[in-house]
């Protein structure tokens, strides 16, 4: 992908950075908006929320545009050198400081105000506030959701291979013994470790007390001696039988070979169940949910954590109808919007108090998910990885892993992760 957003701030941003040219000129004297989300099975989430809003407002109508993540960032970038951006577009945490940072995103701090009863801070947590926040601190979007990884695993092959449920209780050594077991009982994978960041290593580093950034989100740690213990553990997991190794994952997801019963665990993050369930209506009933299993022997802290993301909705600096937007996004961030969001299944709410509205929407099944566990892990959940140099040096670190993965000296390939990360840390100040 090009990046050409700096040669657009040389040229003062084309003068009139990102004007929003949706709504201009319309026939039936309305405000016309377009909403940009990436995920088709949140779409009527996101359009009943629409609906409310413009039932409220009837001189608004709005669009609910759907494009594919593959090219959701590609389109975005276009559609902002060419001062066509949407009205309103979710933002994901490895993006919102590249697009603020550059101006790119309409300051919404105004929005969070703790005299208004229906949309202030206090809603949110401090992951929230933190993915819709710049560097300069300004929230540049409203919180949307929050979602956690969870462990899914297969009730029948546990059920064959004599292997008891995993519990709050299952530690690493646990989740090994029953993979060891079902393999040897059922020939199926058991743990399938994927080669992957939020739903794979990151968690096993935070549960053994090791960090990818520091605490405050600026050096990494990949050569820190709880992180490079955990990583090593993770890769290790291919080593054994019951374990594909990544030439396998290069041509099947864990999530595909778990839903057609060639594994019986995989990690998944919460925003997938629902989808999950509708896509694979046979396999309903012969799979659950659980926490995940903790670290038996971490150098620092309890053995607990899972990686934590969110995504904010967000709107161009300079947009045409941004007033009309702002309140549209007030209405987002509000207790009526975000409930709206929980009981249509988009997303367990970013708004506190909210969480368990999306367990509603598991009730239409034969069986319901224990979704409970879900909401157990935000008692110990870390925040998605992430910062203003990341986005420079993600594919590089990215690139060694898979060299890792193929066999290259671990603790060299770290100190090579470690190098680049820092590089550009101080490259920036």
């Amino acid at each position: 992908m090009k990046r050409r957003f700096p040669r657009m701030i040389a040229a003062a941003l084309a003068l009139t950075l990102l004007l929003s040219v949706t709504g201009c000129g319309s026939s039936d004297g309305k405000t016309h908006l377009t909403f940009q989300i990436w995920d088709i099975a949140q779409r009527d989430g996101m359009q009943a929320m629409c609906d409310a809003y413009t039932a409220q407002h009837p001189d608004v109508v709005i669009e609910v545009q759907v494009t594919s993540w593959s090219e959701y960032w590609t389109k975005l970038e276009a559609a902002a050198e060419s001062n066509t951006m949407p009205d309103i577009y979710w933002m994901h945490t490895d993006q919102i400081l590249y697009y603020a940072d550059f101006g790119i995103l309409a300051d919404l701090t105004d929005l969070y105000d703790a005299e208004d009863p229906n949309f202030y801070a206090d809603h949110y947590s401090e992951i929230s506030l933190s993915n819709a926040s710049g560097t300069d601190g300004k929230l540049y979007g409203v919180p949307k959701d929050k979602d956690n990884v969870l462990l899914v695993y297969n009730k029948e092959m546990f059920d064959a291979a004599g292997v008891a449920y995993p519990d709050e209780s299952w530690t690493w050594d646990d989740m090994e013994a029953a993979s060891a077991q079902i393999y040897q009982k059922t020939g199926k994978y058991g743990y399938m470790a994927y080669s992957d960041e939020q739903l794979g290593y990151w968690n096993f580093v935070y549960q053994n007390g090791g960090y990818i950034l520091d605490e405050n989100n600026v050096y990494a740690g990949y050569t820190q001696p709880a992180t490079a213990e955990a990583i090593k553990y993770y890769v290790g997991l291919q080593q054994n039988d019951w374990c594909p190794n990544q030439a396998y994952f290069a041509e099947t997801t864990p999530g595909t070979a778990f839903f057609s019963e060639q594994g019986a665990m995989f990690l998944e993050g919460n925003w997938n169940l629902l989808n999950e369930l509708k896509n694979y209506p046979e396999m309903v009933g012969k799979w659950d949910i659980a926490v995940l299993p903790k670290c038996p022997n971490p150098v620092s802290g309890d053995g607990r954590a899972t990686i934590s993301n969110g995504l904010c909705y967000s709107t161009a600096a300079k947009g045409k109808n941004l007033e009309v937007v702002k309140d549209v996004l007030r209405f987002f961030g509000s207790e009526e919007g975000q409930r709206i969001q929980g009981e249509s299944g988009a997303a367990i709410p970013a708004y506190n108090g909210l969480e368990d509205t999306w367990s509603t929407v598991f009730q239409q099944f034969d069986y319901m998910i224990d979704v409970q566990k879900c909401y157990d892990q935000f008692d110990y959940v870390v925040q998605y990885i992430n910062n203003a140099t990341r986005r420079k040096w993600k594919s590089t670190v990215a690139d060694e892993m898979v060299r890792i993965y193929n066999g290259a000296d671990i603790d060299q390939s770290l100190a090579h992760m470690q190098e680049i990360a820092d590089s550009y840390v101080e490259s920036a100040s």
